[in-house]
C-alpha cells in the first residue's frame, strides 16, 4: 500500500518528494473521490489507452499524450508528414469511446457555415430552421487544419473555449463531452495559411508522430493484412468520460508544484532567445495536463516530473523564438528553460 493510501482521513501528509497531498480527490459536486474509486476510474482510462495502442504500432508516447488531453478536457495539435498515423489515432480514439465523431477534411474553399451549421428557410413553414455542422459532436477531426483560410480555423475559436458555437445571432452549446484532434502536416506550404497565435492557443498539447522503427513497420505491414486489426471495440461510454475528467479536474495540486508551473512559464517570457512567452492559458493547461498525467498513473496528487515531462508538448507551440522555425522543434527551447528552472523537492 502506497503512502498516500494509508494517511488519515481529512488529513494531509507528505508524499515520497516530500509534497502534501490529499487523502482523496474531491469531485466537482464537492464530494470526494475515494481510492478504490479513483482507481477503477483509472484503469479504465488505461483500458483506452490500451484499446489505441493496439492498432498504432510504436506511438506510445504519442497514444498517451493524447489520452492525456482527452482526459482533461483540452485539444491536441498532430503535426506530421502524411501517412504515419495521425487520422487512424483519430479515428481510433472515437472507435474506443461510445460517442460520436466526425471528421471535417479542410480545403481552402471550406466555410465556417460548413462547419458551424447554416440556417435554411422552410418555405412552407415559413420559418428559418438550423442546419447543424459537423461540429456538433463529441469527437472531431480536422483534417489538414492549415489548408483551410484564417476565417474558417477562427471558427473553431469559440467552440475549443467556450463549448459553444455563435451562428445567425444564436448561440448554441456543444455536447459536454467535446474533444478537437487538428492535423496539419508542416512540410508542405502551398496551398496552406499557417495557425494564428490565438489558434495555436486553443490547444492544449502539440505532438508528432515520426517515421516508426524498421521492425515496427514490418509489424505494421503485418496488420495491413489483417481486414479486422484496425477496429476496435469501445471501452468507455460518454458518461465514463464526463466522470473521469470530473476526477481530472480535482486532482490534488501541491503549492509547490503551483508556483514550480509559474516559474517555467514566466521563463520563456524572459528567455533571451524568445520573443513572445507563455501565457497564462498555458499554465492553466499545464496544470490540467499533469493531473491527468496523475489520475491516468493512479495518483491522487501531481509530481514535479508530471510538470516537466509535460512542458515541452504544452508550451512549445505556444511560444515565439526570434528565429521563427518548425513549430514542432520549439519543444527543444522549452528543454532550455527547464534547465533554468529549479525543480522542487
Amino acid at each position: 500500500m502506497t503512502q498516500a493510501e494509508t494517511k488519515a482521513e481529512n488529513s494531509a501528509e507528505l508524499d515520497d518528494d516530500g509534497l502534501e497531498q490529499p487523502t482523496a480527490a474531491p469531485t466537482a459536486q464537492g464530494e470526494t473521490i475515494s481510492p478504490a474509486r479513483l482507481a477503477e476510474l483509472s484503469g479504465k482510462a488505461q483500458a483506452l489507452l490500451n484499446n489505441i495502442n493496439s492498432v498504432l504500432v510504436g506511438q506510445q508516447q504519442a497514444v498517451r499524450l493524447a489520452v492525456i488531453a482527452f482526459l482533461s478536457g483540452g485539444h491536441v495539435l498532430i503535426e506530421d508528414v502524411p501517412g504515419v498515423g495521425k487520422t487512424l489515432m483519430a479515428k481510433t480514439l472515437a472507435m474506443s469511446v461510445t460517442a460520436t465523431f466526425k471528421r471535417v477534411q479542410c480545403t481552402p474553399d471550406l466555410l465556417p457555415s460548413d462547419v458551424c451549421g447554416v440556417s435554411i428557410f422552410e418555405q412552407k413553414e415559413g420559418t428559418f430552421k438550423f442546419i447543424p455542422g459537423p461540429i456538433f459532436t463529441n469527437i472531431l477531426l480536422a483534417d489538414e487544419i492549415n489548408r483551410a483560410t484564417p476565417r474558417t480555423q477562427s471558427s473553431l475559436l469559440e467552440a475549443m473555449e467556450e463549448n459553444q458555437v455563435t451562428t445567425d445571432g444564436a448561440t448554441r452549446k456543444l455536447p459536454d463531452l467535446f474533444f478537437v484532434i487538428a492535423t496539419e502536416n508542416p512540410i508542405e506550404y502551398h496551398g496552406t495559411f499557417p495557425l494564428p497565435e490565438a489558434q495555436l492557443d486553443r490547444f492544449m498539447l502539440s505532438l508528432s508522430l515520426g517515421y516508426p522503427k524498421f521492425e515496427q513497420e514490418v509489424e505494421i505491414l503485418d496488420k495491413t493484412l489483417d481486414v479486422n486489426a484496425f477496429n476496435v471495440k469501445p471501452v468507455l461510454s460518454e458518461a465514463e468520460v464526463v466522470e473521469c475528467r470530473a476526477a481530472v479536474h480535482n486532482i490534488f495540486v501541491e503549492p509547490s508544484i503551483k508556483r514550480y508551473i509559474v516559474n517555467i512559464v514566466s521563463s520563456t517570457r524572459k528567455h533571451p532567445q524568445i520573443v513572445l512567452g507563455v501565457s497564462p492559458r498555458g499554465s492553466q493547461l499545464l496544470m490540467r495536463a499533469a493531473q491527468a498525467v496523475a489520475f491516468l498513473d493512479g495518483r491522487n496528487f501531481v509530481r514535479p516530473e508530471d510538470v516537466k515531462a509535460l512542458s515541452p508538448f504544452v508550451l512549445g507551440h505556444r511560444v515565439i523564438p526570434k528565429v521563427r522555425d518548425n513549430r514542432v522543434s520549439h519543444a527543444d527551447l522549452i528543454e532550455r528553460v527547464l534547465e533554468q528552472v529549479p525543480v522542487p523537492v
